[in-house]
């Protein structure tokens, strides 16, 4: 009861949420723009917290993803303009765009390593990491913020109607599912987070399922640069600041658990559209940016508490 209770409550809390947005101020919030607009944003930060799932299942996390998304997004508009100048062609952007999100997954493939081959704890792996790749976007064009004024389809183009961020939003988050829940990569991925020394013995490859888990997310994460790049139709060096507590938020208020072992892409969908929907709630009714990180960290505690407290009812029951 208390598995399928700590399953339901996110779900049950973006409903509440939308429910009380949509009687206090359903001018504003109950329209398809406002909507889509949200899904928009969502997009981004909720391509990044998949493979922030896949991370913390295996009972890791990263804290290098906003320093990681700026760096991308540095080098594949850094890759446009130096192939194509100020006003590169739809194919050296298309090359820029490759350039950004395999210097996610290389990035992924470093805090890897640091943690499997130097045995240090991703915490410290990727608090170095963060520092690291932040450090590296800075250096890059002396600070300064690149321009690729063309650069606006993945931001703002739409397929049928629907925005492209959001048909690629939920094209990652369908394929993420089915790995997770249908492939050995993702029953190794629990198996790790549930217990390393088990997996191990059981025959699972730990360290390059590892390194395959933060490659995947640093491969997410450039591809969320991208989106996010093409929003702004610039890439900046101070993009993504504070975007790793949002990303590891919405995984844990949707139900992983920080323990390892435990999540869903779902669960972290639910999430990411719950912290969406209060952050535009918050503006529509004129709470400040500043009050709603005290909203955020409410829920962010409340999640926490929660899955301390059923990991304790369940270790009684036991």
């Amino acid at each position: 009861m208390n598995k399928l209770l700590r399953e339901l409550l996110p779900f049950g809390s973006l409903i509440l949420v939308i429910a009380i947005l949509s009687l206090w101020q359903p001018d504003s919030f109950l329209t398809l723009d406002n909507f889509l607009n949200v899904l928009r944003r969502s997009s981004v930060y909720g391509i990044i917290a998949v493979g922030m799932t896949f991370v913390i299942i295996s009972g890791g996390i990263d804290l290098s993803v906003g320093s990681l998304l700026a760096l991308c997004g540095m080098c594949a508009a850094g890759t446009m303009i130096w192939l194509g100048g100020a006003e590169p062609s739809v194919g050296t952007m298309a090359l820029g765009t490759v350039a950004g999100v395999l210097t996610g997954a290389v990035g992924g493939v470093v805090s890897g390593l640091l943690i499997t081959k130097l045995k240090l704890q991703p915490f410290i792996a990727t608090l170095g990491t963060m520092s690291l790749y932040r450090g590296i976007a800075l250096v890059m064009y002396d600070g300064q913020p690149i321009n690729v004024s063309s650069y606006r389809y993945l931001g703002e183009g739409a397929l049928l109607g629907i925005p492209i961020s959001v048909v690629l939003f939920l094209a990652v988050t369908a394929l993420a599912g089915a790995i997770l829940r249908f492939t050995r990569f993702g029953r190794h991925t629990y198996a790790i987070g549930s217990n390393v020394e088990a997996a191990h013995h059981a025959g699972v490859r730990v360290d390059r399922s590892l390194i395959g888990v933060y490659t995947l997310g640093g491969l997410l994460t450039g591809l969320g640069a991208m989106i996010a790049m093409s929003r702004t139709v610039s890439a900046q060096p101070t993009a993504g600041v504070g975007a790793e507590l949002d990303v590891i938020a919405a995984v844990v208020i949707g139900g992983a658990s920080l323990s390892g072992g435990s999540g869903t892409v779902t669960g972290t969908i639910v999430g990411t559209l719950l912290i969406s929907f209060l952050r535009n709630g918050c503006t529509l009714v004129g709470v400040s940016t500043n009050a709603q990180l005290i909203v955020i960290g409410v829920v962010i505690v409340f999640a926490v508490a929660l899955d301390q407290f059923t990991r304790r009812k369940a270790g009684d029951a036991a």
